[in-house]
């Protein structure tokens, strides 16, 4: 059977996002998850469907991507395939499809062939991933903030929260509600709040199932209220969240040059796991 390229439409889209949380599984290196999918809603159902891609042989789905961008596709594999030399080799050859755009960087789990292929190809190592975990087996200590789980009423709260953690975020409450009509039915958003009534940090968390992986996309802490602990204190919120939803663990990802972000993950009872670089060519 040939491996077939495809594009879902909305409504296919569902079934990606049960597909892609049937492969989370504790001891997996870190991969696309679907709360990567989930965050990316924020854009609409539309713009997500147009930027996921999926590789099948025989009607089952081997290999799901992300176009996070114009120049980057974010992708993972079946438990079960991610050594299938035939699904590797028709995923390198179709990084040159016009349907996969001007791609120059891709994202994949350690151990994938799809990257022994891609250096084999001229593709060199690129910008470091640094991922973490934290079991979730125990119970997770207090964060030290007062924390509320934001719903439709308070979006207005979280997107204030992430414009005020990141100087180029878009987020609106326009895509806050986009975003939750989405994959967003074991997600929460969580803002914390200070001794003084303040908002000073916010996160997003996504199960993907009781017994699986889940992941915190994004986290970020208001640039008045820097210094002081709260990405630690929400981050310890987010674990909890997640521990509440059933997930074994709670997972992250930053650039490994991110260190401040790398220390908060660490202080907060996470352990890093291999550095995973993307494979990048030239424009």
């Amino acid at each position: 059977m040939t491996i077939e390229l495809a594009m879902p439409d909305v409504d296919g889209l569902r079934e990606v996002v049960g597909v892609l949380r049937e492969w989370q599984h504790e001891g997996a290196p870190m991969q696309l998850h679907p709360g990567d999918l989930g965050w990316f809603w924020r854009f609409g159902a539309d713009a997500t469907a147009a930027a996921v891609r999926t590789w099948s042989r025989d009607g089952r789905l081997l290999a799901i991507g992300l176009l996070d961008g114009a120049t980057l596709l974010r992708m993972t594999t079946a438990p079960d395939a991610m050594r299938d030399e035939e699904l590797a080799r028709q995923v390198v050859a179709d990084l040159n499809q016009p349907s996969l755009g001007a791609l120059v960087a891709v994202e994949a789990p350690q151990g994938a062939l799809v990257k022994d292929l891609l250096a084999e190809d001229g593709w060199k190592p690129g910008e470091l991933r640094a991922p973490l975990s934290r079991d979730l087996t125990a119970p997770v200590r207090e964060p030290g903030l007062r924390i509320e789980t934001i719903g439709p009423e308070q979006a207005q709260v979280r997107v204030a929260m992430q414009r005020a953690s990141f100087d180029r975020s878009t987020f609106t409450d326009e895509r806050w509600h986009a975003m939750a009509g989405g994959a967003y039915s074991d997600a929460r958003c969580l803002v914390g709040y200070d001794d003084q009534g303040s908002a000073v940090a916010a996160v997003t968390v996504w199960s993907a199932g009781p017994g699986r992986p889940g992941l915190l996309e994004p986290m970020g802490v208001h640039r008045e209220h820097r210094g002081r602990g709260h990405g630690r204190a929400i981050t310890l919120a987010a674990a909890a969240a997640l521990r509440e939803l059933g997930s074994s663990s709670a997972t992250v990802c930053t650039a490994s040059d991110n260190f401040a972000a790398v220390a908060t993950y660490i202080s907060a009872g996470f352990d890093p796991l291999p550095e995973n670089p993307d494979f990048c060519r030239n424009a």
